[in-house]
């Protein structure tokens, strides 16, 4: 089955869509990292289990939106590790939010190069696309080493016996996270096939005319 022009724009702009979608919601949800008690050795210890966005914190049923605080923070008072993860949450909030604004004028350049079955305009939003993907992908994963860097300076603090009765993992936020830098992906390399087939079709016609005229 011989795919068109006009299905790889659709498919493309429809990626698009879900990516932005996706990173809005995972921004805007608190299911990034997920801290559970483990049941069995709660006996001695308050239920401290609590999910975190990237913005706020909920522990025991309430949210505490001060305890991620990189912007406003007292700097003085952290130590050389803190304050390095403390820059790191402050390039994540900026870079992720960012990315989905890019998203949205990705969409309206997109619509505009499909509308004018542009080469070079497909192929410019393309690579705006995949730099969108890239800027999304930057912030997944310096969130990943963020979290991981703070469980183990946690661990440093407390000991490994101190975490025995807990569990830690990223959330479901994270993972639509993911899937945006997915369509993202997909959605340049769909408008990559959709302007080289019209690279390709506009040069079979320039050859067809060119040929015509010499028969004449």
């Amino acid at each position: 089955m011989k795919v068109t022009f006009g299905a790889l724009v659709i498919t493309a702009g429809i990626c698009g869509l879900l990516s932005f979608g996706s990173l809005a919601a995972s921004l805007g949800t608190e299911y990034w990292y997920i801290i559970q008690m483990n049941p069995l050795n709660m006996s001695d210890f308050e239920d401290m289990s609590s999910h975190s966005g990237l913005w706020s914190i909920h522990e025991g049923g309430k949210m505490n939106a001060d305890s991620i605080g990189s912007f406003t923070a007292d700097y003085s008072r952290y130590s050389e590790t803190e304050l390095r993860m403390l820059s790191m949450h402050s390039a994540i909030v900026v870079v992720l939010p960012f990315s989905l604004v890019m998203l949205l004028f990705g969409g309206i350049c997109g619509l505009v190069s499909s509308l004018a079955r542009s080469p070079f305009l497909l192929t410019g939003t393309a690579s705006y696309f995949l730099t969108c993907s890239l800027l999304t992908l930057c912030g997944v994963t310096l969130y990943i080493i963020y979290s991981n860097q703070a469980l183990a300076e946690t661990e440093r603090l407390v000991g490994p016996e101190g975490l025995s009765y807990i569990h830690t993992s990223f959330g479901w936020s994270l993972g639509l996270a993911w899937l945006s830098y997915g369509l993202e992906l997909l959605t340049g390399v769909l408008l990559l096939v959709a302007a080289r087939m019209i690279k390709l079709r506009d040069t079979s016609l320039h050859v067809g005319s060119k040929t015509f005229r010499m028969e004449d």
